[in-house]
This record gives C-alpha cells, structure tokens and sequence, in this order.
C-alpha cells in the first residue's frame, strides 16, 4: 500500500509588517485577517494519480489508496475536500480483517490503547525545524515558526529591527529580537515604553535663582526687573543701572538690589520725578545764620551773608549800595565818580558763550559817546564786554567757569564829552557766586 502525504505549518504572523504571511499550505484571508488552509484537491490538477484518491489535509493533502478500507472509514467521501468532522466518541471500530494490523495516517501512532494518537514532534525531536526556529506542535503535525522579534524569511529566522518602523516616539536602540526606547533630556518614558513625555522642571526641582518658564523639553529662566540673567543661563545678578547711562539722575545715581534711586547734594531736595533736584531757598525759608546787620542771598545749593556795603575814603555812601567820589575832593580827580556794588548767583559749567549781565547809562549828555570795558577781574579771560547799543553793553561769558568760586568784576562805564571836553567813569563791582553743581 501506497499513502503519500503532503503536511505543512501553520499561518505567520510576521512582526513589524503591516500584513500577515502564511506558510504554504494556507492562503490569508483578506476580510478576517486569517490564514485558511487550501484545498490542494480542488486547486491542484491530478493532485494523486493512479489509484490514488486525494483527500484534503490541515495545510496539506493526502493521496490514499482507492480500494484501501483503513483509510476509507475516518472519510465520509475520499473524493471530498471536506475535512472530516471528529469520530464521536464510542467503541473503536471493527475493521475488515484482524489480520492487517491498524496503520494511522502521517503524524499519528498506536498508543497503549491501540488508538491513534498524534505525535509529538517537537518533543521527540523528529522535527526539522531550522536551529534558529522554533517547533511549535499540531494535529498530526508541527509547524516552524520564530521567537517574538524575529520574523521567517527562506527558512531562516531574522531579527527585526524594530527602529526602523517607527516604534519609539523618540530614541529607539535594535537589540537581537528585541528593542529598547529611551528620550531626551528634558522627557521622560511613559509606561507604555514607546512615547515621551515632557518633563516640567519648574514644578519638580526649580532649577531657577528666581522665575522658571517650562518649555517642550526643556526650561528657560527669566530675571525681576532690575537683575539680569548671567551667562550660566541659570542665576541672576543685579543690574547696576547707573552704569548704563550719566543722565539716569540729575546729581548722583545709587545703585541698589534689582533698582537704584537718586540722590541731591546737601542744599537740594527731590523732585517728585526722583531724579531732578531743586535747590532750597534758605533765605525765604529763613533756614539761615546771618546776623541782623547781614543779608542773606541765595545760590544754589547754598547761601551767602553778606556784609553791609562799607564806602571807603575818599567815597561817601550814598545808598546801601552806592558810593560816590565828590568832584571838589581833590582825591577823586582820577577815580571813577560812582561805583555800584552789584551781587548774581551762576551755576557751574554754564554753557558759552552766554550773556549773563547787562551796563547801561542812566542819563545821556548831548554830544556824549561811552565806552564800557572791564576794568579789573578778568585775568583768565573768561568775560568781555560786548557794546550793544550808544548806551548799552553786555558782559559775556566766553569761557565755561567752575564752581564752587566767586569772582569779582569791575565793570567800567566811560564817558566822553568832546563838546565840554568831559571825560569820567563810573564802575558797577559785581560779585558772582558759581555755585558747585550745575543745576
């Protein structure tokens, strides 16, 4: 007797691709996604030839003999590609002839109960499974299949490099039948091994000196007003904002702990802008110590006591602040007949040139012309007399002057009279006070 068979394995799922492979014998199934065996009687033309009879198998088909009655009884129909139904439970059957010993088909043996039972491939080691496979036991079968990351490709099974199917959101490292997903800083693993999480630094350990801003992956620190973010990206430090500009306050600047304020010199007080300076006027305020006999005059910053004018000989006083050389006194004959004591306040470094007093002639004489000049204190050059008008000059400074300093100018009218042959002066002595600042 003759029986031929053909067994193959069952249906692959490969892992990594996007489609299940079946081994031969099985053809998958589009609409349920599985491997269905393939009815190699009605597909394969003189599948058993002679006086054979094909009968379908589990991924395979074997060819029986026609006149064959062991093999006709576990079939309803040789002729069907039907895999017969289980035998139902009951006596074993009688067969033709005890004579002929029980044969079972491929994939079975006599057990102790002389029933046919399947065998065990894997475990007898009967297999033929490639030593990178793994055997897997069936029904009057086995099947060679692959270890979870590894798919079968021409017999041999290969490891499937996980990394290249996307299967990490972020860092993926092929390991033999294997993978492993980590993330970059800034993210940590979720559990599901695969995706990334971004981590909040600012709400787990605030890496900041002072405000913490959580970005995608990583973090950024932020500084107060007044401090500024060093080059560690990290800590702050104080901003020195008088260092950046000289016009931040009118006076001095002082810097302080994430701001600075300004300060006036003694004689000053703040403006509600806290950065000008206003000068305090001692005198109306009567903040001063002048005696009775003194005045008290102003400058910024300060004040002055000024003595009562003291006409010296051969002057009369005429006025507080007037003295006045008689013509009769022989003494007068080459002195100026009038001289004027005049004060005025001035700031220090005051730009130039600027006009800063004005000489005129109270009284003017038919066929007199004058001539004004400066007559003493001006030994740095930093005035001159301009004359603008018959009666009339201007004192102009040229030349910026620095405070604190007084000056003291004898400025010089002269009067000529060609008609009476007339010549005669008169002098106004103006004190200047400069103050120290310029404000």
């Amino acid at each position: 007797r003759i029986l031929t068979a053909f067994t193959l394995a069952v249906c692959l799922s490969s892992p990594g691709k996007a489609q299940q492979q079946c081994t031969n014998g099985f053809d998958l199934d589009r609409a349920s996604g599985q491997c269905l065996d393939i009815d190699e009687c009605r597909t394969i033309p003189e599948a058993c030839r002679g006086d054979m009879v094909c009968v379908n198998q589990n991924g395979g088909y074997l060819c029986v003999p026609r006149t064959n009655p062991v093999y006709r009884s576990p079939y309803l129909n040789p002729y069907s590609n039907i895999y017969p139904p289980p035998p139902a439970p009951g006596p074993v059957p009688n067969y033709p002839t005890v004579t002929r010993p029980l044969i079972c088909r491929f994939g079975y043996q006599l057990d102790e109960n002389n029933q046919c039972a399947d065998v065990d491939e894997c475990a007898s080691g009967s297999h033929q499974c490639n030593p990178t496979q793994i055997c897997i036991n069936t029904e009057g079968g086995y099947t060679c299949s692959c270890t979870e990351g590894y798919w079968l490709l021409e017999g041999q099974c290969l490891d499937i490099d996980e990394c290249r199917y996307g299967y990490c959101q972020q860092l993926c490292a092929n390991v033999p039948g294997s993978y492993s997903c980590t993330c970059n800083p800034g993210f940590t693993l979720n559990d599901d091994g695969r995706s990334c999480q971004d981590v909040n630094e600012c709400t787990s350990e605030n890496p900041c000196t002072q405000t913490c801003v959580n970005t995608y992956g990583s973090f950024l620190c932020r500084c107060e007003p007044g401090y500024e973010l060093e080059a560690d990206g990290v800590n702050c430090s104080d901003m020195d904002e008088c260092s950046f500009s000289e016009f931040l306050c009118q006076h001095e600047c002082v810097n302080a702990p994430g701001s600075y304020y300004c300060v006036c010199p003694s004689g000053y007080n703040l403006l509600d802008d806290s950065r000008s300076c206003q000068d305090i006027n001692e005198c109306e305020n009567r903040n001063f110590t002048c005696t009775l006999q003194q005045t008290c005059f102003n400058i910024p910053g300060e004040y002055k006591c000024l003595d009562p004018v003291r006409c010296e000989d051969p002057y009369i006083q005429i006025n507080e602040n007037r003295c006045m050389c008689p013509a009769e006194n022989a003494g007068c004959r080459d002195q100026p007949f009038t001289i004027l004591y005049r004060v005025m306040d001035m700031v220090s470094g005051r730009s130039v040139p600027t006009d800063i007093f004005q000489m005129q002639a109270t009284t003017r004489y038919p066929g007199a012309y004058y001539i004004f000049q400066i007559k003493s204190g001006n030994e740095g050059r930093e005035f001159y007399m301009r004359q603008t008008g018959p009666i009339s000059a201007t004192l102009v400074m040229t030349r910026p002057v620095k405070g604190p300093r007084t000056i003291e100018l004898d400025l010089e009218m002269i009067t000529v009279n060609t008609v009476i042959n007339f010549r005669g002066s008169s002098v106004i002595r103006l004190r200047i006070y400069v103050s120290q600042y310029s404000f």
